[in-house]
This record gives structure tokens, C-alpha cells and sequence, in this order.
């Protein structure tokens, strides 16, 4: 399977995730000239801004440990877009969902799914 349909089934189970974790889905790869953003949701008063990442295994580390300098900046500046585009104010977050696992067929084989929150 290609990794941009493994992302994608990552992203499906990281919702899946997030919703089972009492966060309102408000929108999915939102894209601005400057990056793109997973998933935005609501998380109680927090407007969260939320990465997924995925690794087959944690040999060098884990899959939240893979959210560079360089792909926080971008999220952060895409961020600042979606926050101007939408005339927003309040109180914001940037989280990551943090998954082991390996694609069985159609599926995702997770071994392990975390929620780290406010992450960068």
C-alpha cells in the first residue's frame, strides 16, 4: 500500500480517536499556502490543531518524536491562516496523535495510539 493510503487510514483511526476522546471534528486536511494541518477540532474551550504521525515500529523513535522544527513551523503558520481566515480568537493548541502500526490488507494493524496534547 502506498503511504498516502496508509496516512490516510491513520488519519481515519486518529479521528476515530479523537471523537472516543470527547473532540469535536471541525475539519480535515486543511491546506494553506503555507502547509497542511490534519485535523482542527474542538477540545472543550481549545481549538486544537492536530498532526498525525505513524511509524511501523519505534527503533528511532517515536512517531510523535518525528514532528520537526521545520513541520511545527509550518503547522503553526498554516494555523495562524486558518485563525485569520475564520476571524478566531480564544484559546488554541497544537496536539499529535502518535501511532504504531503496520497495514494489514485494508486495514491498520495499531499497535499502540497516543494523544499528546499541546504538543509543540
Amino acid at each position: 500500500m502506498q503511504a498516502r493510503s496508509i496516512g490516510n487510514l491513520g488519519e481515519k483511526e486518529a479521528e476515530k480517536y479523537l471523537k472516543k476522546c470527547g473532540y469535536k471534528i471541525l475539519e480535515k486536511k486543511y491546506t494553506s499556502k503555507f502547509g497542511e494541518i490534519d485535523i482542527i477540532a474542538k477540545d472543550g474551550e481549545y481549538l486544537c490543531f492536530v498532526e498525525v504521525r505513524m511509524r511501523k515500529n519505534s527503533d528511532f523513535g517515536t512517531p510523535g518524536e518525528t514532528v520537526t522544527r521545520q513541520k511545527q513551523t509550518k503547522i503553526i503558520n498554516t494555523a495562524k491562516d486558518y485563525i485569520s481566515k475564520h476571524n478566531l480568537d480564544g484559546y488554541f493548541r497544537f496536539d499529535v496523535v502518535s501511532i504504531l502500526g503496520e497495514e494489514k490488507g485494508n486495514k491498520l494493524n495499531i499497535k499502540n495510539m497516543e494523544l499528546i496534547k499541546n504538543a509543540f
